[in-house]
């Protein structure tokens, strides 16, 4: 609204102002090409911040027990090489694993070509389906005429495009993973220059709030990483023990992939019940019953337990919160959305509660209790 009492603007004011305005387009503009140009590599930057976030107080502890001499380098390439190291020792051992597996499958195709293969005894007891997965197998593989000829009817030129397809993605996933590394790298080195940064923004930006918001976002994703990935390897350990005991061939690779599945909901379940029924079909009843009711007890148990204190206890936010970021953040941003789902839901919430909080009103407990920036 116009002040009556003011003067008319002079021609240098109106020009000032008409410059910010056409800064600050400028500069959403260049910000726009910018996040354009690198929205390939969006997804590094985003999985190394997030590895950072979660590493950052073990790595504060270990430079102040072991404080840094000379150039500080040292310290930040140990921590990045343990951290590509937590990933690629499980996934050599994976990729070792199915190679082995690899060569049994090339040994039974070429025996299946000269003589043809019996079908296995524990086909017929597969629930539902195995009368009529023991007559698909001896009309197709039983002899060696016809399992030569299911294996010519495959499409060479398909598996030839899902080859490359997949070669593809691999090459893609690789330099992805190259280049989160190297960005957790100075991310370690310059973390503290960076968080400095990032508050002084943040202050001219929108104030203190910006603050608070970040902090939020900072405990949303030490709480996820706790309640995810903590709480899924404790999964995959307990379930990977009925495995073993229940005689599930391959328990450990069995374990893994229960803990990799358990931070998504249901995803463990999955895993447990296919492990399940092989050991049906093996003929293990009791087996297959105990490796199921295992399963369920520790799943229920972490997912209406242990992790809503552990995500919504570190932000106050509620279960239903946690769980919709989880699921929303995985349809929309992949497995990068795991993490990021919960600490959005987290900031909003924050932002909600300040929105409808009155003057009157006492802080919320959220606001009490929220941790203080690391």
């Amino acid at each position: 609204m116009i002040d009556p009492q003011a003067g008319p603007r002079t021609v240098d004011e109106g020009t000032s102002i008409a410059q910010q305005r056409t800064g600050i387009v400028l500069g959403l503009l260049l910000l726009l090409a910018g996040l354009w140009t690198i929205h390939t590599f969006l997804p590094a930057l985003g999985w190394a911040a997030i590895l950072a976030v979660a590493t950052w107080p073990l790595y504060v502890r270990l430079r102040r027990a072991f404080p840094p001499r000379g150039h500080d380098i040292l310290w930040p390439a140990l921590a990045t090489l343990a951290v590509a190291l937590l990933f690629l020792i499980p996934l050599g051992i994976a990729v070792v694993q199915l190679a082995r597996e690899a060569r049994v499958v090339i040994a039974l195709v070429e025996e299946a070509r000269r003589s043809g293969l019996a079908p296995p005894d524990w086909l017929a007891n597969l629930p539902l389906v195995g009368p009529a997965a023991t007559a698909w197998w001896a009309q197709n593989l039983s002899s060696g005429t016809a399992a030569s000829g299911l294996i010519e009817r495959l499409n060479h030129g398909a598996l030839a495009d899902l080859s490359r397809s997949f070669g593809g993605q691999i090459l893609h996933r690789s330099v992805i993973f190259g280049f989160t590394i190297l960005t957790l790298f100075f991310l370690y080195r310059d973390g503290e220059w960076l968080a400095r940064e990032l508050l002084r923004a943040s202050h001219r930006a929108v104030g203190p709030h910006g603050e608070r918001v970040g902090r939020q976002m900072v405990a949303s994703i030490h709480g996820t990483v706790d309640g995810l990935v903590l709480v899924g390897l404790g999964e995959g350990v307990l379930i990977g023990i009925a495995y073993w005991l229940g005689g599930v061939p391959h328990p450990t690779l069995f374990a893994a992939a229960t803990a990799i599945a358990a931070m998504i909901p249901i995803g463990a379940a999955i895993v447990f019940c296919a492990a399940a029924l092989i050991v049906l079909a093996q003929g293990s009843l009791g087996a297959a019953v105990a490796i199921v009711a295992t399963g369920t007890v520790v799943v229920f148990l972490a997912d209406h337990a242990v992790r809503p204190a552990l995500i919504g206890g570190a932000t106050k936010l509620p279960f239903i919160w946690v769980l919709l970021g989880i699921l929303g953040g995985v349809e929309t941003f992949g497995l990068l959305g795991l993490f990021l789902g919960p600490a959005l839901m987290a900031v909003i919430h924050l932002l909600w509660r300040d929105w409808t909080k009155t003057e009157n009103d006492a802080p919320p407990p959220a606001e009490r209790n929220l941790p203080p920036a690391r």
